[in-house]
């Protein structure tokens, strides 16, 4: 309903213009009545309306007065309509300035209020709409800011303005919140997934009210995961007298109840600022990579994953360092007898369950960090999702023996071509691929993942070395290799740019032009000159 104030010092007046017109029906209530300016006044600086209806000679306040003060003021943007039992221009040029949408005469007819009415109702539909369109573009930006942050490809400006248009405190970390049926999710088709992942990303807006802002849809680059971010902050807990945990299993009991499908949350690590959360991020994503390592729980914190507890429980340190060490030495018959081992002493041991899921989460982590010794650049989340596809086969379960001394062959692999990225410089490698391969459709990101380096680490360091990114050094060699065609060869101009990677003809002539300063044909005939 939209809520009108009417405004007149003569009681019929008002009277009368309560009940010439079913307000209701129309879509309004009347919100209150005033006898002067001044009571109107009063009554807007504590209320909103959206239409006021105002006499334009009053006692004490008149309504042009009313009109010019609310407007000066700021204190509303309600739509005015000026009575008047005199037809004087001057009055209504003083009104529109101040704009005031209608002027009308007394005795008001009622059709012609009903005209204002439905006028006033279109003209609030529709900056209702811009208002909500506003609001999702500067929502949709915030999650844009937000995601270079969690991918760590961010500048100054995209760090101020997530600071300036988001509540923080200290105190961060990203959690992935994503539905746990993995067996009915894929029995579902992707347009009910999608769905799926909507309602979810609703549920978590309800609870978060206010804060709605710390909820991103669609977060991960994995386009077979539906699921959504969410950046906790301490304050959360603190303004609902709790604690983190209990805050966190009760947003997630709550959206458990109300979507009927059980909901599980991967905390990543807690960093003290917002410019960290790429840390955080990257270790929800370990988490979810190790997924066929994991106990099933509702909550997985990071912390807890890679801490090591003392009290009753074993940890087979001797064994795990002497894998570790077989691992980082490649050796694959010590890495298969150092498996072998750990699962003799902890059966000798009798170490079972959460024990077992210690040692092997402690393994792993040792192991993670192995690769950032080495070279902090490497994308930790991207190479153990790609292990994880190759090694954590469906069927395999947790605790096999087999299954761990293939993961760690794989792992001493990666670590191998590490060290040899590291040693050489991968730079050279990506090079020699371009040599090789520049005719087919090179991109950094599968570079990046056969060599296991981050891409944005990959592309800085390329463009750091050679002064081009990426992509004008592969169009630059191929205008190159394009131009000794033109120059050996009678070969068509078509034929060549098939053959140097460009099945667009338009598009390669266009950046021979920009490399060249002229046409192929131009070039080759004024070389052959």
């Amino acid at each position: 309903m939209l809520r009108v104030l009417l405004v007149d010092d003569e009681p019929f007046i008002v009277q009368g213009l309560s009940v010439l017109i079913d307000w209701n029906k129309e879509g309004y209530e009347i919100a209150a009545t005033a006898a002067d300016g001044r009571e109107a006044l009063s009554y807007l600086r504590e209320n909103k309306v959206d239409l006021i209806v105002a006499d334009i000679r009053m006692p004490v306040m008149t309504g042009l007065e009313l009109l010019e003060t609310i407007r000066r003021e700021g204190i509303s943007d309600a739509y005015f309509v000026i009575l008047s039992g005199y037809s004087d221009f001057e009055y209504a040029k003083q009104a529109i300035r101040y704009q005031c949408m209608d002027y009308v005469l007394k005795p008001v007819e009622k059709e012609e209020l009903l005209e204002i009415l439905r006028k006033v109702d279109h003209m609030t539909a529709d900056t209702r709409r811009e208002e909500e369109n506003q609001q999702k573009f500067e929502k949709a930006y915030l999650a844009r800011n937000v995601m270079a942050l969690l991918f760590g490809k961010y500048d100054r400006m995209n760090l101020e303005y997530v600071k300036n248009h988001m509540h923080l405190s200290e105190g961060i970390r990203y959690i992935d919140i994503e539905f746990w049926d993995s067996m009915e999710l894929e029995e579902r088709e992707e347009g009910e997934l999608r769905q799926m992942q909507r309602h979810l990303y609703q549920a978590a807006l309800d609870f978060l009210k206010e804060d709605e802002g710390h909820c991103i849809f669609d977060v991960s680059q994995d386009e077979k995961r539906y699921d959504i971010g969410f950046l906790y902050c301490d304050y959360m807990a603190a303004k609902a007298g709790c604690g983190e945990k209990e805050y966190l299993e009760g947003m997630r009991k709550n959206m458990e109840t109300v979507l009927q499908k059980p909901v599980r949350f991967l905390a990543g690590k807690k960093v003290a600022d917002i410019s960290q959360i790429a840390k955080s991020y990257s270790a929800a994503c370990v988490l979810n990579s190790l997924e066929a390592f994991r106990v099933r729980k509702s909550i997985y914190f990071y912390e807890e994953e890679v801490q090591v507890h003392q009290g009753g429980i074993v940890l087979c340190k001797q064994s795990l360092d002497a894998l570790i060490a077989a691992i980082e030495q490649n050796g694959k018959m010590q890495i298969r007898k150092s498996v072998e081992q750990l699962y003799e002493e902890m059966k000798q041991m009798g170490v079972v369950g959460d024990t077992v899921n210690l040692n092997i989460n402690y393994l792993l982590f040792q192991l993670i960090h192995l690769a950032t010794e080495q070279d902090d650049g490497v994308n930790q989340e991207e190479i153990l999702h790609h292990i994880s596809e190759s090694s954590f086969e469906e069927g395999i379960l947790r605790g096999s023996s087999v299954h761990l001394a293939r993961f760690a062959c794989e792992y001493a692999e990666y670590l191998a071509q590490l060290r040899k990225n590291v040693s050489r410089g991968v730079l050279s490698e990506i090079e020699r691929e371009v040599r090789e391969h520049y005719a087919e459709n090179l991109t950094l990101r599968e570079l990046s993942q056969k060599y296991f380096v981050n891409s944005a680490y990959l592309g800085q360091i390329f463009r750091k070395k050679y002064g081009v990114s990426f992509k004008d050094y592969l169009n630059n060699y191929r205008m190159e290799q394009a131009a000794q065609r033109l120059l050996r060869t009678d070969e068509k101009i078509y034929q060549i740019a098939q053959e140097v990677g460009y099945k667009d003809l338009d598009y390669f002539i266009n950046r021979f032009i920009a490399a060249k300063g002229c046409t192929p044909a131009k070039f080759r005939k004024q070389s052959r000159k």
